[in-house]
């Protein structure tokens, strides 16, 4: 059972010309889970004006916010997601060691960091670990050149019924190549990556970016028109990989990076 969320997505990323036998980045997804104004603006503020400047003061340029397109968020509650790319796992656990230690960054985001138990600034928080596909290890500057505000980032997650059967998706994007065909049709990637740890599992994420709603809808109808991609769910190994697959829509604050 698909479910789909109105909500829209980072600057985003586009492929380009990866140095063969590339290592991977590894991707750090927080997502923030909001239940009212007053917690949204803390998160806000602490998030604009101590936790993005700590990472740029680490060397950390492309840090992406997000929340939900959709007007009403009460359907599926309020949502902001962090994105934050690292060249490896020891520059996570490292950058994560250094921000403990930033008397900065306490100083910046004191009214967050030093909220009390029944004014807690969120009503949940998860971080969600990832590791880029092999066919596309790194994460590039969206090419689309409109209003932020009209652009559609659109975030995939595909849910495995066992281990074996996610790793055969995996196999599709990478061995089977549907990489190349959303590359093929435009669709301008973010980033395809494994989910190493988080509260899904087993788990794969990726993210595509277009112009406009009405884009997004004409790509995926060419998508799945595509005679590779109707070859593609004919070959067996593929079939019954995806248990449960959620799209979100999201746009970028106006402090996001990207």
């Amino acid at each position: 059972m698909k479910k789909i969320v109105l909500l829209s997505f980072i600057t985003v990323i586009s492929f380009s010309s990866f140095a063969k036998n590339q290592k991977p980045e590894f991707y750090s997804l927080i997502v923030y889970r909001i239940k009212n104004t007053s917690q949204a603006e803390k998160v806000d503020q602490y998030l604009k004006q101590a936790y993005l400047p700590a990472l740029h003061r680490l060397g950390k340029k492309n840090i992406g916010v997000f929340k939900p397109v959709a007007s009403d968020t009460s359907a599926f509650g309020r949502v902001i997601y962090v994105l934050t790319s690292f060249k490896s796992l020891d520059e996570f656990q490292q950058i994560t060691a250094k921000l403990t230690q930033d008397a900065q960054l306490f100083a910046d985001g004191a009214a967050y960091l030093n909220s009390k138990y029944n004014e807690a600034p969120y009503d949940r928080m998860e971080t969600i670990l990832m590791r880029a596909f092999a066919n596309m290890p790194a994460m590039e500057a969206t090419p689309l050149t409109g209003e932020r505000k009209d652009r559609v980032y659109e975030l995939r997650s595909y849910e495995g019924p066992t281990e074996k059967l996610y790793q055969s998706k995996v196999k599709m994007f990478n061995t089977g190549d549907e990489i190349g065909l959303f590359k093929r049709l435009g669709f301008n990637a973010v980033f395809y990556a494994e989910v190493l740890a988080g509260s899904k599992m087993p788990n794969l994420v990726y993210m595509t970016t277009f112009d406009n709603r009405a884009s997004r809808d004409e790509h995926w109808k060419a998508f799945v028109a595509d005679p590779q991609w109707k070859n593609l769910i004919t070959i067996e190994e593929y079939k019954n990989t995806v248990s449960k697959a959620d799209i979100w829509l999201l746009y970028p604050t106006d402090y996001s990076d990207y």
